[in-house]
Formats: C-alpha cells, sequence, structure tokens
C-alpha cells in the first residue's frame, strides 16, 4: 500500500510521535521512510551580518532532527532517505512529495489553537489542504494532557 513515507521534522516532541507512528508503518509495508527538515531561513533575510552563521546553525539542527529519524529507522531495520533543504516549509514538503513519488506523509502537530495558531500558522495544515497523497497528522499531547 505504502512505498515511500515522507516524514517532515523539525526536531520537535511533536515530531517525534510521529517518526514512532511512520516507521512502524514503514515496517509493516516494507516502505521506505524519507526524513526532510526545512530550513526556513526567511525569518533572517533581513539580517545582513551573521545570517550565515543563523543558516549554519539551522542545517546543523536539521541535520540532528533527521538523524533521530535515521535511528529510529535503523533499529526497526526501516530504509532511510534524509534531506536537508533551504525554503518554504509546506512548499518543499509538497515539492519533495511530488518529485520523490512519495505515498504518505506523516506530519507532527503542535496542537495549537487561537490565536497562536493564526499568529505562528501552521505547516500541518498546509500540508494536509493542498497534498495530493494521503497526510497522516499525529497531534503531540502534551504532559499535562497525558
Amino acid at each position: 500500500m505504502y512505498d515511500d513515507i515522507l516524514v517532515p521534522t523539525d526536531g520537535s516532541p511533536a515530531a517525534t510521535d510521529a517518526i514512532d507512528h511512520a516507521v512502524s508503518l514503514a515496517e509493516t509495508y516494507g516502505a521506505t521512510i524519507h526524513a526532510l527538515y526545512v530550513v526556513d531561513a526567511s525569518a533572517f533575510s533581513s539580517i545582513e551580518s551573521g545570517s550565515e552563521l543563523v543558516i549554519d546553525a539551522l542545517e546543523e539542527e536539521g541535520q540532528r532532527a533527521v538523524n533521530e529519524v535515521v535511528d529510529a529507522a535503523e533499529a526497526a531495520g526501516v530504509d532511510i532517505e534524509t534531506h536537508v533543504v533551504s525554503g518554504t516549509a509546506y512548499r518543499r514538503i509538497l515539492d519533495y512529495v511530488d518529485s520523490e513519488g512519495v505515498d504518505l506523509v506523516v506530519m507532527g502537530t503542535h496542537g495549537r489553537s487561537g490565536v497562536e495558531r493564526f499568529l505562528l500558522g501552521s505547516v500541518t495544515e498546509r500540508v494536509v489542504r493542498t497534498s495530493d497523497v494521503p497526510v497522516l497528522t499525529i497531534r503531540h499531547k502534551s504532559e499535562d494532557e497525558a
């Protein structure tokens, strides 16, 4: 049913929850996991000096985030591909889905609502609304909800 499963990650606890689900699905279907971290440097484009340092730090953070997916996939014996790319997160996720023939996207959601969600936007929501393939969203429950 699924051959290629994309897990966009930002290294957050919500993303970790999504990783667990994606690995389980990959085990079940013999699928390959694709771990993707998008460096969205647009917020830092107005910084003239030091912007390269910020971008380098974000790329290092991205490598740590995809390595978390690698560790989980390798522990389960699942094939894994990783990519750290730059751009607008939801657009790069959708581009990756198209270019790599992804069958399923598994994403964490932070459970924000109201003004916080409006102000911060939701990468997951944009992907859900515009993806041509199924998107499984995994809501992260905070410790006080568990």
